[in-house]
């Protein structure tokens, strides 16, 4: 009866001591504010950009983004380096990509960045890419192309103004 007694007493000093518990604040996560586009052709500073808008564009998209960055028309070997890219990314669409994945197109040369994603995307099936989406980060004028140029194989499109 003593253990008893003992067990009682013990629990009749917990239980107020847990119904007290105070409920803690939510602690805001700090968001960090969207970078700028950069003015120049730096190419670190465009790579930190488009990981920033890629971040930021996640929602829904469950592997690695695909990124198709071209640097500047100014730099040494760009005709190569969007020869070189035009293939990765017609080889890519040709596989197959799949619901949960995400293209990310960005270049300092934004008409560059749309002819080849308008150049890779002319010969993909219709609907062949539905819940998949495709960010392009440029000009007005040249996200209108890519996503009348993307819009037949159903992708979820959003543009970024590089401003």
């Amino acid at each position: 009866m003593n253990t008893m007694t003992r067990m009682l007493l013990i629990a009749c000093l917990i239980l107020p001591l847990a119904a007290c518990k105070k409920e803690e604040a939510p602690v805001a996560a700090a968001v960090a504010a969207p970078l700028a586009a950069p003015t120049s052709d730096d190419l670190t500073a465009w790579r930190a950009y488009v990981t920033d808008v890629a971040t930021r564009n996640m929602d829904g998209i469950n592997n690695s983004p695909y990124v198709y960055f071209l640097p500047g028309e100014a730099a040494e070997g760009f005709g190569g380096q969007y020869e070189r890219q035009l293939e990765k990314l017609e080889r890519d669409l040709q596989a197959g990509i799949i619901e949960g994945n995400m293209l990310v197109f960005a270049s300092p040369s934004s008409a560059k960045a749309a002819d080849m994603a308008v150049t890779a995307f002319t010969p993909v099936n219709a609907g062949t890419m539905k819940g998949v989406k495709v960010v392009f980060i440029g000009k007005p004028e040249d996200g209108e192309r890519v996503r009348i140029a993307s819009a037949p194989a159903g992708v979820n499109y959003v543009f970024v103004e590089a401003k």
